[in-house]
């Protein structure tokens, strides 16, 4: 969620920063709700305070003893706006019964009723923030589409064959490590069934992942629950806006994870997190279910694309001032991972047009797969700033006693099944049919090929 600070103090900024990023975005009406409100807010603290202070004159009322210190009252009274007939100010009972009437019926209903065009201002105000994308770092190219991002390196050579390289999925059919034909039988399109050493390449690679981050990276490993409530998907981002692309459960209300991001990121919802807690650095394995919904003609042929897969996230709560740095600590996690497997691949800075709604700056990590000639995005590293901090009111204090401030928040795919898996196949693939596993994999796999 944006600052309202900032979208108060600097509209024009935010809407060319939304405009950069194609959102045709009026900040007109946030505005206008977010004045309304704040007079509101400010005539109900009047009136409580009106309220406090025609409490304290009940007892000075009943206490007088003369003409002359009623009428004084009388008269504070109405210098506060009142209007005080004769006969209320007749007698000194019918003075402090029309004080305790005022202040604990009058003005008591009208701070409820402000009280509750408070509240409801407060969520249409929220609603139509909720719908704002974060906003672009100014490092971030302009854009909108895949060629408008920036290659910033690249790492390894692309495999050379003797041999036409075949495609993942003729692959592991002719292996028999991949049934897709039973997938399509259980679930329906975009689901298949590893098996053998095909499941066994995927596990031995979240395994081989989850160590590198924990042993060398400096992660935390968590195991979470793939299911979440509907708050710790708004609070990333995912709800309101995306609600088409999750699984819901609508008679338990509960949704399935899109990634690990959504349930690291509310760890800590609601919390304060005390002097040198950060950087807190945590990485965890879930299945990953979205409906991905595609264009037509878009190729999804394979393991590209299904509604469920696995990966393994990374994933740091930062504090603001370190955040971009951190940033390149993650991206470089990623690469390690990649390195260590041999697979050529490139890093990529996105262009605003290809960002997560959540994201202010963002890499995709790209490795080659030879099969199908192309170029698979196996990890996307984001720092959201303090965007998501703010929808789910996780906060730090930079020194003991002192004001908390918003996190910051980044994820990063540390990496994301079933690339992976297409990469190892189609780059280690060889002219007899086999495929060898990389040597740094192979005390995971307990085999150097699969035959």
């Amino acid at each position: 969620m944006l600052d309202m600070q900032l979208i108060r103090k600097s509209p024009e900024e935010v809407e060319q920063a939304l405009s950069r990023r194609g959102e045709d975005t009026s900040l007109e009406l946030i505005l206008h709700l977010d004045e309304t409100r704040r007079k509101l807010l400010q005539e109900t603290e009047s009136m409580r305070a009106n309220q406090n202070q025609l409490n304290r004159l009940v007892g000075r009322a009943k206490g007088t003893h003369t003409t002359d210190d009623l009428s004084a009252l009388v008269e504070q009274v109405r210098l506060m706006g009142y209007d005080v007939g004769p006969n209320i100010a007749s007698t000194q009972e019918h003075f402090a019964d029309f004080l305790v009437h005022l202040g604990r019926e009058t003005l008591s209903r009208a701070i409820d009723e402000q009280q509750a065009d408070i509240r409801r201002l407060g969520k249409e105000l929220e609603s139509l923030l909720l719908y704002l994308p974060n906003l672009p770092h100014s490092s971030v190219p302009s854009g909108t589409e895949d060629e408008d991002n920036v290659t910033v390196r690249a790492w390894g050579e692309p495999p050379t064959f003797s041999f036409t390289p075949r495609p993942h999925y003729e692959i592991g059919e002719c292996l028999d490590i991949i049934d897709f034909e039973r997938g399509v039988k259980l679930s329906g399109t975009r689901f298949y069934v590893l098996k053998g050493a095909g499941a066994r390449l995927q596990r031995a690679l979240i395994t081989f992942m989850l160590d590198i981050h924990t042993r060398e990276h400096g992660y935390t490993e968590a195991y979470l629950p793939f299911m979440v409530k509907q708050e710790c998907l708004v609070g990333t981002g995912s709800l309101p806006r995306f609600g088409d692309n999750l699984y819901h459960d609508a008679e338990e209300d509960y949704w399935l994870v899109p990634t690990a991001e959504v349930p690291l990121t509310n760890l800590h919802r609601n919390e304060i997190l005390e002097p040198g807690t950060l950087p807190l650095s945590y990485t965890a394995y879930t299945a990953c279910f979205r409906r991905e919904k595609m264009a037509a003609g878009k190729e999804t042929r394979g393991l590209k694309r299904g509604h469920q897969f696995d990966k393994v996230e990374m994933y740091k709560f930062t504090k603001p001032d370190h955040s971009y740095e951190e940033l390149e600590k993650l991206v470089g996690d990623a690469e390690d991972i990649v390195r260590r497997l041999g697979i050529p691949y490139r890093v990529r800075m996105l262009c605003v047009g290809e960002m997560g709604f959540q994201s202010a700056k963002s890499y995709d990590i790209d490795v080659w797969a030879p099969g199908v000639g192309e170029w698979l995005e196996a990890s996307s590293c984001s720092n959201c700033t303090d965007f998501q901090a703010r929808r789910t009111h996780i906060r730090y204090r930079p020194e003991p006693g002192a004001r908390p401030q918003f996190v910051h928040t980044l994820n990063g795919s540390g990496l994301a099944l079933p690339r992976m898996v297409i990469a190892i196949l189609e780059n280690y693939q060889r002219a007899d049919g086999t495929v060898a596993i990389p040597p740094t994999l192979q005390p995971y796999m307990g085999t150097e090929v699969i035959s």
